[in-house]
């Protein structure tokens, strides 16, 4: 997969690199050097905040608090409720393995996944595939199926999911309205639940070795150290054989952590294994430009949280509808993000976000 995939980019751009090549297929007209400035700005960032989090014993998560038995019926009711809650009707949600995203305008379609003793697994997996589902079914029908008639990118995509996952679904305002409700629908399991140390629980920060169980701090780093990989792997210098035991030294690196076996370290994410390289940036980018309209909603929808406290997200998903679904693929996404927020993308609104957020939260 390695080899044909430089041979792949050198097809189609014989005069750029290899990892410029593949990011610019799935975050157009990004380039390594870009993308390095803006890692640089946002690992700089993420650091300082995850260890104040770590470092407040006091306010440390009682995961007991969600960690608690959900069958798989009162789940799924669950999360049928959150589709509604998020204007995602008429799309259907099934299981598999992996939670995932297919369908667009009218036929959209979501998965999930379930496990027992954490519902946070579905419910976030839910909210972020409807985010995704929502993109695609409010591309601008006149450009139906058209190239424009899609979305500028992956990392935009991911932004889409992402920001209805975390910004809204972690929100300590959605969870003041939904708690009483999710109550309701799930009985006597989290009857004795008080708001703050549940938000608190869900909103946790702790280093661990999968991406997709990552907490939103953290989670960033996964992508950063995956891209150093890949940017070692294709300038050659390392090889295919040597993945495992660079993975494992990032890991150790980054979140002191020691990897067993590759099932939990190099082959956790399938997007190597279909030759989808230069693709994670996408998700650590879908963060950054969630963080940037974030900054600008704040200006133009200021009482977007009295709204989610009163279980009103429509103007919030219309918000992004008009700014971002609506565009398709009009603009690149560097582009669309200068022209709906007035400024050049940077990590620094996604950064100010968390550190507003995460200081009330854990108390620093």
């Amino acid at each position: 997969l390695v080899t044909f995939t430089k041979e792949y980019a050198a097809y189609l751009a014989p005069e750029k690199a290899t990892l410029d090549v593949l990011l610019d297929l799935h975050e157009p007209e990004l380039s390594l050097k870009t993308l390095e400035e803006v890692f640089r700005e946002l690992k700089e960032g993420l650091q300082p905040i995850i260890q104040a989090c770590i470092a407040s014993s006091a306010n440390q998560p009682d995961f007991s608090l969600i960690h608690r038995p959900v069958p798989e019926a009162v789940q799924r009711t669950v999360g049928l409720d959150q589709m509604h809650l998020i204007s995602f009707d008429g799309g259907r949600l099934d299981e598999s393995v992996h939670p995932i995203t297919y369908g667009f305008y009218d036929d959209a379609r979501i998965t999930t996944r379930y496990v027992l003793n954490d519902f946070t697994n579905s419910f976030y997996s839910v909210l972020h595939e409807g985010g995704h589902a929502l993109y695609n079914q409010n591309m601008p029908r006149k450009y139906k199926y058209q190239p424009i008639g899609f979305a500028c990118s992956g990392g935009m995509h991911e932004g889409q999911a992402r920001f209805i996952e975390n910004i809204i679904g972690r929100s300590t305002a959605f969870w003041e309205f939904y708690l009483p409700r999710f109550k309701k629908l799930t009985g006597k399991i989290f009857k004795d639940v008080l708001l703050e140390a549940f938000v608190r629980a869900i909103n946790h920060v702790q280093p661990s070795k999968s991406r997709i169980g990552a907490d939103e701090v953290t989670y960033s780093l996964h992508l950063i150290f995956r891209m150093e990989i890949e940017k070692a792997l294709f300038a050659e210098k390392i090889t295919v054989k040597e993945l495992p035991e660079v993975w494992n030294a990032k890991m150790q690196e980054y979140f002191a952590i020691e990897v067993k076996n590759d099932t939990e370290g190099v082959l956790q994410d399938m997007h190597w294994p279909f030759g989808a390289f230069g693709y994670f940036p996408n998700f650590a980018f879908g963060n950054i430009y969630g963080g940037q309209l974030l900054w600008k909603m704040n200006q133009e929808l200021p009482d977007w949280q009295e709204l989610l406290r009163a279980g009103n997200l429509s103007p919030i998903i219309s918000w992004l509808k008009v700014n971002v679904h609506q565009k398709g693929n009009l603009m690149d996404p560097q582009e669309l993000i200068q022209t709906v927020t007035g400024r050049a993308v940077s990590a620094q609104y996604f950064i100010d976000y968390l550190q507003e957020k995460y200081s009330k939260l854990f108390d620093f």
